[in-house]
């Protein structure tokens, strides 16, 4: 039995190593599913008030002044603050669908957000890759 052990455990683990290999170089992050959890991260900062992070993750190709962002920003706490008075908050946000179009390094990602009075409503998301990274538009 240990003589089968020895044979049967270089060739066990080189066939395991191999598999996982073959795996891991034919496994690709599908764009898509990649921008849907870009979109969901950047609400959920949302959530947790963290309205920079939301704002950083608008798509600007240039750099806006600093007074301009803390207008966003600003605006990003109103209308979660609106969204509290009129549907006791968002509560959660759930990815329901994304298309991409990786040619055109676009995607639009469709959320549901799931609001304290019960009630849901599907928004569209479009994000744009740029350098690696999606950004909602």
């Amino acid at each position: 039995m240990k003589q089968i052990t020895k044979i049967l455990s270089p060739w066990f683990f080189t066939l395991l190593l191999l598999g996982g290999l073959a795996l891991s170089c034919g496994s690709k992050h599908d764009p898509a599913d990649v921008a849907a959890k870009a979109a969901k991260q950047y609400y959920d900062y949302l959530l947790e008030e963290k309205y920079e992070a939301f704002v950083d993750g608008q798509y600007r190709p240039d750099s806006i002044p600093g007074s301009y962002r803390e207008q966003l920003i600003m605006n990003m706490k109103m209308f979660m603050g609106q969204q509290q008075r009129e549907r006791r908050g968002i509560k959660e946000t759930r990815i329901v669908n994304a298309e991409a179009d990786t040619a055109r390094h676009e995607a639009n990602v469709f959320l549901v957000f799931c609001y304290g009075d019960s009630t849901v409503e599907e928004v569209l998301v479009p994000m744009v890759e740029h350098k690696g990274i999606w950004y909602m538009r």
